[in-house]
């Protein structure tokens, strides 16, 4: 009963200091810029597949011959899953007007596991000349690693007088780590504008009465390798254009009557009656309001898209009241304005 009535107390102690928080939190919506830049002079691209299948697969495991029977294809069937998923993705880019698969290419790296050097600017020159495009994309490398974790157990089943029975039984659990590496060449600038490995990992288990029946349970890990492969080609693809995420923001909700209507105003969506109130009190004689008050109408500003304003007021907060929470939103509102500076210029090309 002690130990109830401590764990209440404790809780009441949290409600009570939540409650009492000076601030309270919303949500909005940015944009950010592609992680990968693509000039707006590109319209045709090309992708090639330069991995290699590795000629014979790696000795899983003594008991899993199945297993390497079925992983005889694997990487090249992965990588073609690849490439498949980085054009289907490519071809809703509405800034791309021509995207092929050059498939005639004889192209090879050192093998497995090998990100290999980036090619020569003649050879990719010949590529674009040949082929009539701007840039091509390039699947450089494409492996996968498997391991087989092997043992058996023991457990216990009813028999058919109700009497327990041991029973043994085999697992198996098969880790496949994808390993991709891929480069984007501007045969115009003669730049790579991005080179970068991509892994995804992918974990099947199986169970049995015998070593076979337990392998053959997690067959199936082959269309789960290329679904998980046309994924990675897709989300590189997606990596291309700006995309937006929510972040959340700390706003005042004390300090005076104004504040506390403000809060109910912003949480029904009303920022404009909020900041209608909070403007109000920027003439309060106190200066901490005042400061709070000033915080809160560079929240309304951003929130509005007037970033420069925002960013006016979080710093006469900090800088004439020091509220210490503006100086780390100044630095917020500085790092959204390059971002915003960003898609502007792109955009712009």
């Amino acid at each position: 009963m002690k130990t109830i009535a401590n764990i209440i107390y404790l809780l009441a102690i949290a409600i009570t200091f939540s409650s009492c928080s000076p601030t309270n939190y919303l949500t909005l919506s940015v944009t950010q810029p592609a992680p990968i830049y693509i000039p707006k002079r590109i319209k045709s691209i090309g992708i090639i597949n330069r991995s290699q299948a590795s000629a014979s697969n790696k000795k899983l495991d003594q008991l899993d011959k199945i297993l390497s029977a079925e992983g005889k294809n694997m990487d090249k069937d992965g990588a073609n899953a690849a490439i498949d998923g980085l054009f289907d993705e490519l071809t809703k880019n509405n800034n791309f007007v021509t995207i092929k698969i050059i498939d005639s290419l004889d192209i090879k790296n050192q093998g497995l596991n090998i990100f290999p050097a980036a090619l020569s600017w003649e050879k990719v020159s010949d590529i674009c000349n040949t082929h009539k495009i701007d840039a091509i994309f390039s699947l450089a490398s494409y492996d996968t690693d498997s391991k087989v974790d092997y043992k058996v157990v023991t457990k216990q089943v009813e028999g058919p007088l109700g009497i327990s029975i041991p029973l043994i039984e085999h697992h198996a659990t098969v880790n496949t780590i994808i390993k991709t590496g891929w480069r984007i060449y501007d045969v115009t600038d003669k730049i790579i504008l991005d080179e970068q490995k991509i892994n995804k990992s992918l974990v099947s288990t199986g169970s049995g009465v015998n070593p076979t029946k337990a392998v053959q349970a997690v067959i199936g890990r082959k269309a789960d390798v290329k679904r998980i492969s046309n994924n990675i080609g897709k989300n590189y693809a997606l990596s291309l254009i700006p995309y937006r995420i929510r972040v959340s923001r700390h706003y005042f909700v004390r300090g005076s009557n104004n504040f506390v209507i403000g809060k109910r105003r912003a949480q029904t969506g009303n920022w404009d009656g909020a900041a209608e109130l909070w403007e109000k009190e920027l003439t309060n004689p106190k200066t901490k309001i005042v400061g709070r008050a000033c915080y809160n109408m560079a929240i309304s500003n951003e929130i509005n898209g007037n970033l420069g304003k925002a960013l006016d007021w979080a710093s006469k907060a900090y800088t004439d009241y020091n509220i210490k929470l503006a100086l780390k939103y100044v630095n917020v509102l500085k790092y959204r304005m390059a971002q915003e500076q960003q898609l502007k210029q792109e955009s712009e090309e």
